[in-house]
């Protein structure tokens, strides 16, 4: 059975599993003695993400030969990267201004909602206004650690990591060749090794999810909240669907690919971007999948699948306009035309600033928020009323986040011809020998 359907089967049964528990009662025992695993499977996901990215990057720079290529890739990575975040953010309020979800909400069904997480909300609030009001230039000084050990020691630390590899690889390419080539060496030889780890933890991944879906489901405080903001679900998961529908056009149209060799070739990554709901965890298997399955040399995946993962946040960004205009829509907060020009350049903006922030989503949603006025009593009560339906949403956008990541790869790989036949690789290719 190839991985996906073991992964797609593992969610099922731990969907299943989860409500059966809940049904029993037997929550306490799925989160002691079977969310564990979910938990293991994610941190060593987690565990090789820093160094999969150091290696692989000076690796893939040292491959390109010229520094002069990686000006024109990191240039066109990054245009696409904006450019694939203001349509996201462009269909977001197409799909919230066609079907209105917030008009849907009562104001009792507001008060019911946010009666206690209210005050949460305004810490929180407080919490992300501090961090997002820093210089314009904050997130240049961010990517420039003072230390690397200490920015290693942390995945929201992604860029600067990036920074360091990309500093390295350069230097490296710049000494004599006879003294580089030890060193060349020693990070081609530990690249294999990484990624034969990545083979070895996918292997988990089918039971990993069981345990993570099914100790989602027992975590349901109340069921009811689905119903009540059925609506504004519906907007920010048809939105999703059309920009996976975009990604299709783009690789049929450009890369001369069939969309369903794309989706089949990174189908693991997606699941397990749902299961995890996090880019950063999942970025390992998407490095592994793009490289291997879609055939993008490692120059071209080992710079823009990191950076993606950091600042490229399509499902994100979507989610962000869909929620703003919502909120709006549901406090009777009007909106302007003009103000929703101002979301899609703030949520834009935001993205990128906010990239090397942890819980840079919420940030993303308080800069939005603020830049239309909104009170700050009206933001905590809309904030806690998003939230209570947010989970299962940001694991849809985390899909759509590293689908963004794998199309733009397979773009830019295409635009320097940088495209080989697939090589899948196995665990035990070795195994015998």
């Amino acid at each position: 059975m190839a991985l996906h359907w073991k992964i797609l089967l593992g969610i099922i049964l731990g969907l299943v599993f989860g409500l059966i528990a809940s049904f029993f009662g037997i929550q306490s025992f799925v989160i002691d003695w079977i969310k564990p695993f979910g938990t293991i499977f994610i941190n060593l996901l987690k565990l090789i993400a820093i160094p999969l990215i150091l290696v692989s990057l000076i690796k893939g720079l040292v491959d390109l030969q010229d520094i002069s290529k990686f000006k024109v890739m990191g240039i066109r990575t990054f245009v696409l990267y904006i450019s694939t975040t203001v349509i996201a953010v462009s269909i977001g309020l197409l799909m919230v201004n066609i079907i209105t979800p917030g008009d849907s909400v009562s104001p009792a069904t507001i008060t019911q909602l946010t009666g206690q997480a209210e005050s949460d909300m305004k810490v929180k609030i407080e919490n992300a206004a501090t961090t997002a009001s820093t210089g314009p230039l904050q997130f240049l000084i961010d990517m420039v650690p003072d230390n690397f050990f200490k920015a290693a020691s942390g995945n929201s630390n992604m860029l600067q990591v990036i920074f360091f590899a990309i500093f390295f690889g350069i230097s490296l390419l710049l000494v004599d060749k006879k003294v580089g080539q030890p060193v060349i060496d020693f990070f081609n030889g530990l690249n294999e090794v990484i990624m034969k780890m990545v083979d070895l933890i996918m292997l988990m991944a089918p039971i990993a999810v069981f345990a993570l879906l099914g100790a989602l489901i027992v975590e349901i405080a109340n069921p009811d909240l689905f119903v009540a903001l059925i609506w504004y679900m519906v907007t920010v998961l048809l939105g999703l669907l059309l920009m996976i529908f975009f990604y299709a056009v783009v690789v049929y149209v450009y890369v001369k690919k069939s969309p369903l060799e794309f989706y089949k070739a990174i189908a693991p990554a997606q699941l397990l971007a749902f299961s995890t709901s996090s880019s950063a965890a999942t970025l390992p298997v998407t490095m592994e999948r793009v490289e291997e399955h879609l055939g993008v040399d490692k120059e071209v995946s080992s710079f823009v699948c990191p950076l993606g993962a950091t600042i490229n946040m399509d499902g994100t960004s979507l989610y962000q306009a869909v929620a703003a205009v919502f909120i709006c829509e549901a406090l009777n907060f009007e909106l302007t035309f003009a103000a929703q020009l101002t979301i899609i350049l703030t949520a834009t903006l935001a993205s990128i600033g906010s990239a090397a922030v942890p819980g840079a989503g919420l940030i993303m949603l308080v800069v939005v928020l603020e830049s239309l006025d909104l009170p700050a009593e009206s933001m905590a009560i809309g904030l806690a009323l998003i939230f209570a339906v947010d989970r299962p949403l940001d694991m849809c956008r985390t899909i759509v986040n590293i689908t963004g990541d794998c199309m733009v790869a397979l773009v830019i790989g295409k635009s320097l011809n940088k495209i080989h036949a697939p090589k899948p690789k196995n665990w035990d290719d070795n195994y015998v020998a």
